[in-house]
This record gives structure tokens, C-alpha cells and sequence, in this order.
């Protein structure tokens, strides 16, 4: 029997899985890590990333019988973390994680102008790995190494200096298209081309598990180490949506949506930006600041079972000839399907009660999802595949159905999707035997279009909505 072994290196925790080729789990390791915030600081210590991944994999592995051959590892890691070390691998800056803000992106906005803009996001944010660089540069003694989350791990694992994978090093401003660094950049940045590591696609093999490593996390001596991925691409190929056409839409507290295209994406707004995959496809994709965390908020205290329960039984597949609706905002601000940093979270109509409230956020958060196909389907991406939910929302059977009724399209629930499990497909595992679907859920006969026009009508009017994307998702729901 084959094993693979699959690590999420994530914000709270890193987890380990040991799968075997038709997808059964012998084994999982979880350990907590912690963090340093303060305002716009957040910062973790990347040794502690070190410690805990080895106990984690060491815990994952007690379930291999003996003789099982381990064919591989790969590890994802959080988008935009980066620290710097010495030549040695040895840290010599705590790791400035995904969402440390403290860095400005004027500057690798001026001069990568261009290339950013070839690239289809157009602009960085404050928070990504190359602002973050910038930032730590002008104290960074000679010798200095630029290394992303995962590339601190994986230099332990093979025991010498190994290469960036394409997608963790996307927003520290590498060429997705060239495969390189665009050293024009850099130069007029001032970043020493000896402080980058060289790039190669997920999926690559970066070398085999040395005799210190194979002693601290349990991994066999030789192991191949295959380069991972980002903790949400590394989600992408956890569920199985690896085919042009295809998404995985993860709602939890807020809502991501990842999918396949064999094209680059260009997004006027830089809403939406891409991944490169293993076989050289693209990986399109948004995040929204709205999600189920809107319900612990203005649901204090309330059993959410026990309204979904109350909500299905009230109003069956149709949520009222005229439902009453939430948009969700987690926080003031949103950022996909459109940018609008002042918008602010609002109900159409008066809900009477709980039940009413909850069902108005559920249907208000399925209404985003929605738009935010029909936006990706006015930027010419293909939205005609297998739609695949994950993430939280997808324990409540009545918010599943809700969703496929606003889509109006049958959705896929998996039985373990999970960053983990893609990064053991990632390190060599067949996803068709590894990755196991529970259900697929078909539409009702609801008819929700109505509803869905004003909710995007009002987003809109309130001037945060383009109006281009607006009429297209009109047009896509009268068609």
C-alpha cells in the first residue's frame, strides 16, 4: 500500500494527513500555533512552524502500519507570509504573516506597474509578500534570503536551499506568465537578485527528506518533498476541482471561490486574481467579505441548527413570495465580486423574527455567490463545470439547497475536502481514487430570480456594484 502525506501549514494550526491511494485517511496530526498581533502587526515565529509540523507529521504517521511504502509530501502554507533568513535557512526576522498590513504597496505598485497589470490583478495590496519585502529591506544584513512560509519548512525537510513554488510566490510579484522573477522590477526596487530563491510550478519535486528531518517528523529517509501550493489552491485540489469550467466555493465565515480556466483572467476591477496550476492552467479566484460569520453576530447565542430546522420546515424550498434579505458583511468594506472599501452590510425588508433573520442571511450570502459567478462569466471565464461547496455552510442541508436553487445548478459536497488531502493528491496521490464525493444536490423547482434582481439592483443603486455587472447579472437571470 502507497501512502502519501499531505501538511496544511495554516494561521492557528498545521495539520497532517497520511492518505492512502483510494482516499482512506490512516492517519492525522493537528498542533496549534500562536500568533503576535498588535493593530496592523501580525507575526508568528517561523522555528514554532518548524516544531509543530514535526510533531504533527509524527502524530499522522502512528497510523501507517509498518512496511507501508511513503511515496511523498508536500506542505501549503498561508498566501503572502514571508520572512527573511541567512544563507543557512536560519531565521533572521520573525515570519510577517498573510494579513500584516504595516508595509506600504506604493512603491511595487509604481514600478511593477506593468507587470502587474499583464499579470490580470493589476495592483498589490499592503499585504502581500512584496510590500512586506520592501518593508524589511532596508534592515537586512548581506546575505539576506527572501523565504515564503512554506519554503522555511521545506528547506528542513530536504536539508539544503530549495526553490519557491509559483503560487506562493504570486504576491511577492513573480512572473506567472515567464515562470521567473521580473528582475527589471527588482532592480528598480533595489532587491539583490541573490536574495531570491529560484521558482518552479506546484508539483515540482524540490529533493528527498534528509536524515536530520527523517529523525524529527517520522517521514522515511528519501522521501520525495514535492513543492506545495497556497492554503487555498491547496483547498482547490482538495475538492477536486482540477477541470477547466470547474469551482469550489468555500463558505465558512467569509466566501472564496476558486476555479479552473485555461486562459489567464483579466479583471478590470483586480477583484479577482490567478494561480498558476501544476499543468500550466490558471486558477481564477475571489474572496468576499461576506460569509456565515455574519450569523454569530447578529444571531448572539441562538441554535443555528435549530432555526435551519425551523427555517425548512416554515418556508420549504422558497424562502416567501417576496423574501426579506441580508447582504452579509463580516466587516465594512467588501472585496469581491466588486471592490467597495465604504460598503456596509443591509436588509431588504423587515424579518419578523429569528427565523426570518437567519433565512435572509442565508439567502443574502447564496445571492453573492451568485454574482459572483455571474461576474467571473462577464470576464470570460468559463462557469459551465462541476460546482463544488465546501467550508462550513455545507453542514446545514437547508442553506445547501438554498444555494443550489439561487444557482440553479446541481452542487457537489465531498467527503473530506481539505487543504491536507490536496496537498497529498499534490505530492503524487490520484484524485479520482483519493478525493470521494457524499452527494451531489440538485435544484428545486424555487424560483428566486426576483429576488436576486433587486438585491442587485440595490447593490447598484447604493453605488458600489458596477453597472455593467450589474445589467449582466440581470441578463443572465432573465435569460
Amino acid at each position: 500500500m502507497s501512502v502519501w502525506i499531505g501538511i496544511d501549514l495554516g494561521t492557528q494550526s498545521v495539520r497532517a494527513l497520511a492518505v492512502t491511494g483510494d482516499g482512506t485517511v490512516l492517519g492525522t496530526g493537528s498542533r496549534p500555533l500562536t500568533s503576535h498581533r498588535d493593530g496592523p502587526r501580525h507575526e508568528q515565529d517561523p522555528e514554532q512552524w518548524w516544531r509543530e509540523l514535526a510533531a504533527a507529521t509524527r502524530e499522522a504517521l502512528r497510523g501507517v502500519p509498518a512496511g507501508e511504502r511513503v511515496e511523498g509530501v508536500a506542505v501549503d502554507a498561508t498566501s503572502g507570509t514571508i520572512l527573511l533568513t541567512d544563507p543557512s535557512g536560519r531565521a533572521l526576522t520573525p515570519a510577517l504573516m498573510y494579513d500584516d498590513r504595516r508595509a506600504g504597496a506604493e512603491r511595487a505598485n509604481e514600478a511593477g506597474a506593468a507587470v502587474w497589470e499583464r499579470l490580470g490583478y493589476r495592483r498589490m495590496q499592503p499585504n502581500w509578500g512584496l510590500p512586506k519585502l520592501l518593508w524589511l529591506l532596508p534592515g537586512a544584513p548581506a546575505g539576506a534570503r527572501l523565504a515564503h512560509q512554506s519554503d522555511f519548512v521545506n528547506r528542513r525537510l530536504v536539508g539544503r536551499e530549495v526553490a519557491t513554488d509559483l503560487s506562493n510566490a504570486l504576491k511577492t510579484g513573480v512572473d506567472l506568465i515567464g515562470e521567473r522573477w521580473p528582475m527589471e522590477v527588482f532592480d528598480a526596487l533595489g532587491v539583490p537578485a541573490g536574495m531570491l530563491p529560484d521558482v518552479v510550478r506546484p508539483g515540482a519535486r524540490l529533493g528527498e527528506v534528509c536524515a536530520a528531518a527523517a529523525g524529527e517528523t517520522g517521514l522515511p529517509e528519501g522521501t520525495p518533498v514535492i513543492a506545495g501550493t497556497t492554503d487555498g489552491c491547496a483547498a482547490q485540489l482538495g475538492a477536486g476541482a482540477q477541470r477547466a469550467g470547474s469551482w469550489n466555493s468555500v463558505l465558512g465565515t467569509t466566501l472564496v471561490l476558486k476555479g479552473v480556466t485555461k486562459e489567464l483572467i483579466h479583471d478590470p476591477l483586480g477583484v479577482v486574481y490567478s494561480h498558476r496550476a501544476p499543468d500550466g492552467s490558471w486558477l481564477p479566484g475571489g474572496a468576499s467579505s461576506t460569509g456565515a460569520g455574519v450569523l454569530t453576530r447578529d444571531l448572539p447565542g441562538r441554535d443555528l441548527d435549530a432555526l435551519s430546522t425551523q427555517a425548512a420546515a416554515r418556508y420549504g424550498p422558497r424562502p416567501g413570495r417576496a423574501p426579506v434579505v441580508t447582504y452579509p458583511l463580516v466587516s465594512r468594506g467588501e472585496r469581491f465580486p466588486f471592490a467597495a472599501p465604504d460598503a456596509e452590510s443591509f436588509t431588504l425588508g423587515e424579518p419578523a423574527d429569528d427565523v426570518e433573520r437567519y433565512t435572509a442571511i442565508l439567502l443574502g450570502a447564496a445571492f453573492v455567490e451568485r454574482l459572483c459567478f455571474d461576474y467571473l462569466d462577464l470576464l470570460g471565464a468559463p462557469v459551465d463545470g462541476e460546482f463544488i461547496l465546501t467550508g462550513g455552510a455545507t453542514r446545514s442541508a437547508y442553506w445547501t439547497q438554498l444555494r443550489a436553487d439561487v444557482l440553479e445548478r446541481p452542487v457537489t459536497l465531498r467527503e473530506n475536502a481539505e487543504p491536507a488531502l490536496g496537498m497529498a493528491v499534490l505530492a503524487g496521490g490520484d484524485p479520482a481514487r483519493m478525493i470521494r464525493t457524499r452527494a451531489v444536490v440538485e435544484p428545486s423547482e424555487a424560483r428566486l430570480g426576483e429576488a436576486y434582481v433587486r438585491f442587485v439592483t440595490e447593490l447598484e443603486r447604493r453605488g458600489w456594484l458596477d453597472p455593467e455587472a450589474a445589467t449582466h447579472a440581470r441578463e443572465r437571470t432573465t435569460a
